[in-house]
């Protein structure tokens, strides 16, 4: 602490700030004893002057003896004037420097030693940031739930009827059924092993046992018979325990991947229940269908219907009549055989079935048995209202069975809410790839795609598949590979159904070599030994992707998939992309590798099956974009003009 007297020449120093601030070094003992003494006794100016010289001599700052080299102890007189502008200026230039120089700080006190803490305290803290964790997993979780939920009541009530809604009708036991198996059922142990062996997954209550051969399921002969001359000897995983299931009367859904034989799995439990009621009594004219497979496309129900009406027509001994129902056709020559005899089978496009139905040219009162092939496409957004309408026609319980590659956990939950204790047949994980193709991704620019898939058709031997998103670089590529002297055809929705079928026959028997086409030939259709499948461009939505490459590699025969992929494809698409592409052991080029990672995706999207993003983040989601994708598809003419799949 350093004060001032009255008197401005006499400055009282008390000891503790003495001698914290005098140095041993530049003052002596003498020094600081006669300086004191001076200021003590208030000694004559002239005297005084000195002593205070002398006094200043002894400060130091900073561990520096202060610069006072010019004054002495009386060799030369310096007057009051001087000495002052020489302590002034010191003094200024002291004030410049920084102020952690002028002073010394003083030493930091020591930190406190932290505490030990108990081990109750810190497994409280774990316990309160895993509570924070939790919650929020929890919220996600009932949002996810709630938007599940959502989009259940749409699919929930489109298998319904409005009268069954109106009166909440619920149906406490399936169909009865006259079939019997031939084997001796297996016991719970058996049969979990033999699911086990075949990865059949099932979900539902007193699951029929699974049965490994045809003869063991009681067929007919004439269907056995039937089956040999397709080479179809030994059921599939998916018909090993589905046809048990949907000849037994259940409701069913069949999730498989495609060329796995969903076909045979709903076909002959629809002969079966057609046999059944006509041995009771026969149709007559203007009465059936018994059953009824509605498909997403024409194409696809065409292709239905011929194995269906493969099988029909071996019977000898109960002979039965199909029908297919799709737009672009003349509606009299598909009515024909309703009118003359009745019809036990119909295999159909909503569409067109439902205008039939409308006009009363046919009737559900003797319609027990109702397939939905393809069913995730079949009750999406856009699609639903159609399905919703033909349920309408029924006045009584059905058999409904939902078929699909492709069908994520929302349609799953609320087919299990409309249909009568159904069991879930699950031979592959829902919107996996086939295992048997070889799936390449190449990165082509926009501009380079059309001759760039002129090397790519060099990969393998004909028939090849090409897909295209739009209609529009289907006739491009079509012309192209035209151009360059490459058998190939072309069918999208804009062209009428006599070219679609055209293009169809001319690519089955082997005088094509190539062909281009939109989606619509990508759902179930069942091409003779494709090789090659190339994706012009990379699907929207992953479903697409997996009913693409699902065209090649069927029965156990190998194929391969190239996909083209540039800029301009949705990121999310590309990382659903390429979860699949190491779900199933493939390799994942560079610019996939280097995709980031969404921090909660879980077991991946339960809206559209997408291994990439979770329900928060699909794209599918938005209401707007699925009516966008819903209005994508071709739509019906009623009057047989140019029209779709509808």
């Amino acid at each position: 602490m350093l004060t001032y007297s009255t008197s401005p020449l006499v400055r009282v120093v008390s000891p503790s700030y003495f001698s914290s601030h005098c140095s041993e070094q530049h003052c002596t003992h003498n020094k600081r004893r006669d300086a004191v003494a001076a200021m003590a006794t208030k000694r004559p100016r002239a005297e005084e002057e000195k002593v205070w010289d002398a006094f200043q001599n002894c400060w130091t700052i900073n561990g520096e003896p202060v610069d006072n080299s010019n004054e002495s102890d009386g060799e030369e007189f310096v007057s009051l004037k001087e000495r002052r502008a020489l302590r002034e200026e010191r003094l200024r230039k002291q004030r410049k420097r920084p102020v952690a120089d002028e002073e010394e700080a003083p030493e930091p006190a020591p930190a406190p030693e932290p505490q030990q803490r108990a081990l109750v305290d810190e497994a409280e803290d774990l316990r309160r940031q895993q509570q924070g964790v939790d919650k929020e997993k929890t919220k996600r979780a009932e949002e996810e739930a709630r938007m599940l939920r959502e989009a259940a009541r749409v699919g929930t009530n489109a298998l319904k009827s409005a009268r069954e809604i109106a009166d909440d009708t619920r149906f406490g036991r399936s169909l009865p059924t006259d079939w019997r198996p031939l084997d001796q059922p297996l016991d719970d142990e058996q049969a979990a092993a033999l699911r086990k062996k075949w990865c059949i997954l099932c979900d539902g209550n007193q699951v029929p046992p699974p049965i490994k051969s045809f003869e063991g399921m009681g067929l007919p002969r004439d269907l056995l018979s039937a089956l040999r001359e397709k080479n179809i000897r030994r059921p599939t995983p998916i018909q090993v325990q589905g046809l048990p299931v949907a000849l037994s009367g259940r409701d069913m859904i069949g999730i498989a991947f495609t060329g796995s034989g969903k076909t045979v799995a709903f076909s002959i439990p629809l002969i079966i229940r057609s046999l059944e009621r006509e041995r009771k009594r026969p149709l007559r004219s203007g009465e059936g269908p018994v059953g009824v497979v509605l498909c997403p496309s024409r194409e696809l129900a065409r292709q239905t219907h011929e194995v269906v009406s493969f099988f029909m027509d071996r019977l000898d001994r109960t002979p039965l009549r199909s029908t297919c129902a799709i737009g672009g056709e003349p509606k009299q020559q598909q009515l024909d055989v309703v009118r003359r005899r009745g019809v036990h089978a119909v295999v159909a496009t909503p569409g067109r079935f439902r205008d039939f139905l409308d006009s009363r040219a046919m009737n559900l009162q003797s319609c027990v048995y109702m397939c939905l092939d393809e069913g995730d496409r079949m009750l999406d957004l856009g699609f639903d209202e159609e399905v919703h309408r033909i349920m309408n026609h029924f006045s009584k319980q059905r058999q409904t069975l939902l078929f699909s590659a492709t069908m994520p956990k929302k349609f799953q939950d609320f087919a299990r809410g409309a249909l009568v204790d159904s069991i879930t047949v699950n031979v592959s994980r829902a919107g996996a790839a086939n295992l048997d193709v070889i799936q390449e991704v190449e990165y082509v620019k926009l501009e380079a795609r059309i001759v760039y898939l002129l090397e790519c058709l060099q990969k393998t031997a004909p028939p090849v598949v090409v897909f295209c998103e739009r209609k529009g670089d289907v006739d491009d590529v079509h012309e192209y590979l035209l151009l360059k002297g490459v058998e190939a055809v072309s069918i999208h929705g804009g062209k009428d159904q006599e070219e679609r079928n055209d293009a169809i026959r001319r690519f089955k028997d082997g005088s094509k070599d190539v062909l281009v086409a939109t989606d619509v030939a990508a759902k179930g259709l069942d091409f003779p030994d494709i090789q090659h499948v190339i994706n012009f461009d990379m699907p929207s939505e992953i479903e697409n992707y997996v009913h693409r490459i699902g065209r090649t590699g069927r029965c156990g025969k190998t194929g391969v998939a190239t996909t083209f992929i540039n800029k301009t494809v949705e990121p999310s698409a590309l990382l659903d992309l390429k979860h699949l592409l190491v779900e199933a052991k493939q390799r994942v080029p560079p610019v996939l590798q280097v995709l980031d990672e969404p921090e909660e995706r879980g077991e991946g999207c339960a809206f559209c099956g997408g291994l990439g993003h979770t329900i928060l983040d699909c794209p599918k989601r938005d209401k707007d974009a699925r009516r966008l994708n819903a209005n994508r598809r071709d739509m019906l003419s009623g009057t047989g003009g140019p029209g779709g799949d509808w």
